[in-house]
């Protein structure tokens, strides 16, 4: 049975009937339905943060594992990179220096990320992100290592060819020199013998008798025989490979053709004054990778190092060049 409760008027000096208004008793139910689920949220959460369930439990070690063996193969990789790196050291500035081969440009090679950075990734990741992650950093690892094999089997061939290397390397004198007086003039800037001018002379010149044999001083093939109006005269200039090649300048008479295989000591021609020229001479240029460079540094099969150091002071004297 329902209680009925009364209060005392002090207007009306009597003990009325207390009556709770309908939004008074609703504006109970619902703060108190508020403060219930209010409550059912914070013992919910605080349960859901301190007291996982057993399905949560496993994910959440799961995931540690996961973190775990992330970390575990990105040191590996780190260590992989730091090989790799040492590798390509090696190979650019060790290997592919010794045959004088031109360096693998980095550009050619996947750079990897810093470890740390991949560890402050890994942080937001899930499992989905880090195995692309992880695949991503091997990708470009696989990438540099098959740089790298590309590389190893290159100098291989390199190995391999070092004794056709050798022979395709200018390595004697172009004309007969034993005492070493034919030299007239060197490398470098040199007076012009007709303008009187200080111009750069791209090779030696080799002072001889007209009709002096002209030899050439590494196997290769003949590119240029004849006079093209260069101011060369009668010239032969081969190609050796491996980035080599020679000029021999002002020959009297052309004994090759283009297109000819020629071999170390072979007779190509012979000395004259044709062209740009003020006498008898051969006029030669040593090309490396299509520079020029001083021929005088490739005279280390047919003389002596005493000689070799007493042609040194004769190529650099000042000088008025032949051509």
């Amino acid at each position: 049975m329902k209680k009925i409760k009364y209060y005392y008027n002090t207007n009306t000096l009597r003990y009325e009937k207390l009556e709770t208004p309908l939004r008074v008793t609703l504006l109970r139910v619902l703060g108190f339905l508020s403060a219930a689920i209010v409550t059912a949220l914070i013992l919910v959460s605080i349960a859901y943060k301190y007291f996982p369930s057993a399905n949560e439990k496993r994910l959440m070690q799961r995931n540690d594992a996961l973190k775990d063996n992330y970390y575990v193969l990105s040191e590996k990789v780190q260590k992989l990179q730091e090989q790799m790196v040492e590798l390509e050291k090696r190979d650019n500035n060790v290997y592919r220096a010794i045959f004088e081969a031109t360096p693998i440009p980095d550009s050619a090679r996947a750079k990897a990320l810093a470890q740390q950075q991949e560890i402050q990734l890994v942080q937001g990741m899930d499992q989905e992100n880090l195995y692309t992650s992880i695949a991503t950093t091997l990708n470009k690892l696989d990438a540099r290592m098959s740089h790298q094999v590309k590389s190893y089997a290159e100098i291989d061939n390199f190995i391999k060819n070092k004794e056709q290397l050798l022979a395709c390397t200018p390595a004697i004198q172009p004309v007969s020199n034993m005492d070493l007086s034919r030299i007239a003039s060197g490398f470098g800037y040199r007076i012009d013998p007709v303008y009187k001018t200080t111009k750069f002379h791209a090779g030696l010149d080799f002072a001889a008798p007209q009709g002096t044999p002209i030899y050439a001083t590494a196997n290769g093939t003949v590119e240029v025989a004849g006079n093209t109006g260069n101011g060369y005269g009668n010239h032969v200039v081969i190609n050796h490979g491996y980035g080599y090649g020679t000029l021999y300048g002002h020959m009297f008479k052309v004994k090759v053709k283009p297109g000819e295989k020629v071999k170390r000591g072979e007779i190509i021609g012979y000395v004259g004054s044709t062209g740009k020229s003020t006498g008898p001479h051969c006029h030669y240029e040593v090309h490396r990778n299509g520079d020029p460079v001083d021929p005088v540094y490739y005279f280390y099969n047919d003389i002596t190092p005493e000689q070799y150091d007493r042609l040194l002071k004769l190529a650099a004297s000042s000088n008025q060049s032949f051509d």
